[in-house]
Order: C-alpha cells, then sequence, then structure tokens
C-alpha cells in the first residue's frame, strides 16, 4: 500500500512556503513529521528579483533569480520536486492533495473545502479584505491547475476556526445593518490556534473538551485566541488583521477618532492611512528603529530609549488583551506561545508572566531560557500551565488534507 503525497502552499504577500509531506495511509504520525522537500520564496529583497531557497533530504540549495510574474518563479520551484539534486518524485502525478492556506474565508466557509471554480470565485471575491493574501493564494492554486491536474486541493481558511465565536464576539457595537452586510470580527491565526490547541491537550495529556486555552501567536502578527471545549469563543483580530495587539509593523488596536483627526486635519488619505497603520506602525513605529522583536531586544538591552518604550508598549498591551481573554473564558488551565515571538523571545513570555502573578501564574527562569521542542516552562505550582508550542500551519494543513482524504476513502 502506498503512502499518501501531499502538498502544502502557504501564499502570502511578501513571501511563499511550499512543503511536500509523505504520509501513512493508515494512520498520521504524532508528532510533525519532517517534509520530505521544502520551498521558501522571498519576493521582498529587490524589484522583480525572488530569492529561493529549496531543501530535501540533504540538500539545501539557495539563488536568487529575476522574474517577471510570481508563477513563474512557483513553477520552476515545484519542478525541483521532480528534476534536479532536489528531486523526490518520480512525477508530479505522485501528488494526491494540495492544501492551500487561504487567508480569509468570509462568513461562507468553516470547514476545509474541495477548490471548485465557485470556491475559487469566493476567493477573488474577498480579495477586498485580505488584498497582500488572495491574489497570491488564487495564483498558487491555478499554477497547480496546470501542474497537478489529478491532484484534489482543499482550501483551508484561516478564518474557519473562529466560526464559532457567539454572537456577542462577533458584532462590532456600531448599526447592526453593518453587520448584516458582513461587517463582523472574523479572526485570523486560526490554523495555528487549532493546531497548537490540540497539541497542548496532548502535551497536558488531557481531554480538550475540558480544558481552557489561551493561544498568544505572536509572530511579526500578532492574535490571542480564548479556546474553551476546543473551540474559538473569542480573539483579538477582527474585521482585518489589524484589529488587537500591538504588533512589529501594525498598530492593532487604536482609538477611530484618531483616524477620523488624520482625515479632517492632516488630509491623510485612505491609502496612506492604511500603509501608515500596517507599515509604519508597531514596535517599527514606536522605536523608530525595527518592527523586528529580536533587534528591538538586542537594542533595548543596550539601553534605546525608543526599543525600550516599544517593549513596554508591547507588554502593557499583550498583558491587557490576555486578561480579556481569560475573562472571556471565565478561568485559564494554560496558556500557549506560539509563533516566531512567542517560541523564541523568552524576555516578552517572563515579563508577560510577571504580570500574571497574582492569577497564579509562575514562570520557570531556567525553563524560560530553554529552545528546542515543544514543552512547560511553568513552575512546579504555578496555577496555570506555560506551554511553548512551535507553529506548525504547513503540518496542520496536511493533517487537514489526510483526514478530508480518509473520510471519503472510508465512504
Amino acid at each position: 500500500m502506498h503512502d499518501l503525497f501531499i502538498l502544502v502552499l502557504n501564499a502570502g504577500s511578501s513571501s511563499q512556503k511550499s512543503c511536500l509531506y509523505e504520509l501513512p495511509l493508515m494512520a498520521l504520525p504524532e508528532h510533525p513529521p519532517q517534509p520530505r522537500w521544502q520551498a521558501h520564496i522571498d519576493w521582498t529583497r529587490t524589484a522583480g528579483q525572488a530569492v529561493i531557497k529549496i531543501k530535501s533530504q540533504d540538500q539545501i540549495q539557495t539563488q536568487e533569480i529575476a522574474y517577471t510574474s510570481r508563477p513563474e518563479v512557483m513553477y520552476k520551484v515545484l519542478h525541483t520536486l521532480v528534476s534536479g539534486p532536489t528531486q523526490v518524485l518520480e512525477s508530479f502525478q505522485q501528488v494526491t492533495l494540495a492544501g492551500h492556506r487561504i487567508v480569509h474565508g468570509g462568513t461562507k466557509y468553516a470547514a476545509p473545502t474541495p477548490i471548485t471554480p465557485t470556491v475559487k470565485q469566493d476567493i477573488q471575491d474577498l480579495i477586498s479584505l485580505a488584498p497582500s493574501h488572495h491574489p497570491a493564494h488564487l495564483e498558487g492554486i491555478e499554477v497547480l491547475e496546470t501542474l497537478l491536474p489529478q491532484a484534489q486541493q482543499i482550501a483551508v481558511f484561516d478564518t474557519a476556526f473562529h466560526q464559532t465565536l457567539p454572537l456577542a464576539a462577533q458584532v462590532y457595537p456600531i448599526p447592526y445593518s453593518w453587520y448584516e452586510k458582513g461587517i463582523r470580527r472574523y479572526g485570523f491565526h486560526g490554523i495555528n490556534h487549532e493546531y497548537c490547541a490540540h497539541r497542548a491537550a496532548q502535551l497536558l495529556d488531557r481531554p480538550l473538551a475540558e480544558l481552557k486555552l489561551i493561544c498568544c501567536h505572536l509572530g511579526n502578527g500578532a492574535s490571542l485566541c480564548a479556546i474553551k471545549e476546543g473551540q474559538s469563543i473569542d480573539t483579538t483580530m477582527g474585521f482585518t488583521p489589524l484589529e488587537g495587539l500591538m504588533m512589529g509593523t501594525r498598530s492593532g488596536s487604536i482609538d477611530p477618532g484618531i483616524i477620523l483627526h488624520w482625515l479632517r486635519h492632516e488630509s491623510l488619505t485612505g491609502d496612506q492611512i492604511s500603509h501608515l497603520l500596517n507599515q509604519e506602525s508597531g514596535l517599527k513605529g514606536v522605536s523608530q528603529l525595527s518592527g523586528d522583536m529580536r533587534q528591538i531586544l538586542e537594542a533595548r538591552a543596550q539601553g534605546h530609549p525608543g526599543a525600550t518604550l516599544a517593549f513596554d508598549v508591547y507588554i502593557h498591551r499583550l498583558a491587557q488583551a490576555v486578561a480579556a481573554m481569560w475573562v472571556s473564558l471565565g478561568g485559564c488551565d494554560a496558556l500557549i506561545f506560539t509563533g516566531g515571538v512567542g517560541e523564541n523571545a523568552a524576555p516578552v513570555r517572563a515579563e508577560l508572566c510577571q504580570r500574571l502573578t497574582g492569577w497564579g501564574v509562575q514562570c520557570d527562569p531556567d525553563k524560560n531560557q530553554l529552545r528546542g521542542e515543544d514543552r512547560d516552562i511553568a513552575t512546579a505550582d504555578s496555577a496555570v500551565r506555560l506551554l511553548v508550542i512551535a507553529a506548525e500551519e504547513d503540518w496542520a494543513i496536511a493533517q487537514v488534507c489526510w483526514r478530508w482524504h480518509k473520510e471519503r476513502s472510508t465512504h
């Protein structure tokens, strides 16, 4: 009996990650396996130039190539699956499933969905809500339609996990007619929030259905999710990924009156305000130095006042948001740290936990400095477990595809 080959495309505005998993047909492995092949495309270095990195087995290739369209780079990268030193397949025909991370599913999609012309059109129609991501998603889908016509493509929506939000958490306090037009809290990072919830239950050796979890997805983009009995009941991102926490270059939540002030008195356009809030704010805006937490921590250690202030604002707002999720849950069994900052920035974890000591949160300083596998960094007597869990969006998407296939092959 042959294994199942699943290709995962995780396309963003500035990069694209691709992974090929070879999975047994009978049962999923308990821990994330190493992909057979991985590729990363960075579109941001120089206009018209892409940096590609491909890894398979013991082979790693990095090169910079000129391009006139993103699909032509995708074709070039995907062909390394079947040719050259990174080849792992005899032909594209071996790929059975292809999973895509799709940022926004609107109100329609609450589950993984086979991609059809209707689904593609819906993704197209939602471009206005995810303008940096959806065009790249569609390009990836169309490239695979050409290369892998035999493969079933599956859309896995980042917003789907949050479809369980109670109405009170979805509705903004504006005229209700706008909710009926789709202006509501959607939430994002759902693929990783859901994965981390299941992984937390494994680590704690407890049923997910009895856990109250706060998942802190902290990266360049950042959001919290309150997870009760395995379902999202509150989250910090909203109609767009701009709401909520202070992020690398995004402001997070601000007084909407500031935007009115800019429109009325500073003559800023909508596009200028969007750029200011999405690309020039957050850690970068406050520090006037960088949106990268690694650089902020380094500069803060050297006494840089802007970096120090940016870190302090970041922690202040993070602690406020954790408290809000805690109240939504009515308690907390475990706090999860995931994403680039959550997994690697020990000072962020330590300072947040210090703010939460009144609720019985106790972080072990030595465990907090460790790196590597998923782990609990709480002291033995902490009232709340503190879990560091590696973000595994690609593996989560591969599992979704595997389960979708398994369900249909047994009917």
